[in-house]
């Protein structure tokens, strides 16, 4: 069964940068797609960015390109999310999702599409 573990999370004041990390095991495939997602309170799960993980090609949501970079580990099915310059807006709990790679590309940034998650790290951009 496969787990996947976040860390990186915490209080930031805006303007400032935090490195997520995301980290998968037991069972893992081949050739997996890794994705970050976020939630806010009563709100469904929005994409971020996610990637496929052996050829390094990279998928951002709406406006997250830019302050936010998702890169591989040197690790195999280790992934980061590096965010700069953090709004309060971006306040959220932050999930990191695994599978296969999907054929259909769109299938990169649905939550629908992984079914495996970690239990989420809590990002609060705050003074």
């Amino acid at each position: 069964q496969v787990q996947v573990v976040e860390s990186g999370g915490g209080l930031v004041p805006p303007g400032g940068s935090l490195r997520l990390s995301c980290a998968a095991s037991g069972g893992t495939f081949a050739n997996p797609a890794m994705g970050w997602f976020r939630q806010f309170p009563g709100k469904e799960r929005e994409f971020v960015a996610s990637i496929s993980w052996n050829v390094g090609q990279t998928y951002y949501g709406e406006s997250k390109q830019g302050r936010f970079t998702i890169s591989r580990g040197s690790a195999k099915d280790t992934v980061y999310l590096q965010m700069n310059s953090l709004k309060p807006e971006d306040t959220a709990l932050y999930y990191c999702a695994y599978d296969r790679i999907p054929i259909n590309p769109e299938n990169y940034r649905s939550s629908e599409w992984y079914d495996y998650w970690g239990r989420g790290t809590q990002v609060t951009v705050s003074s």
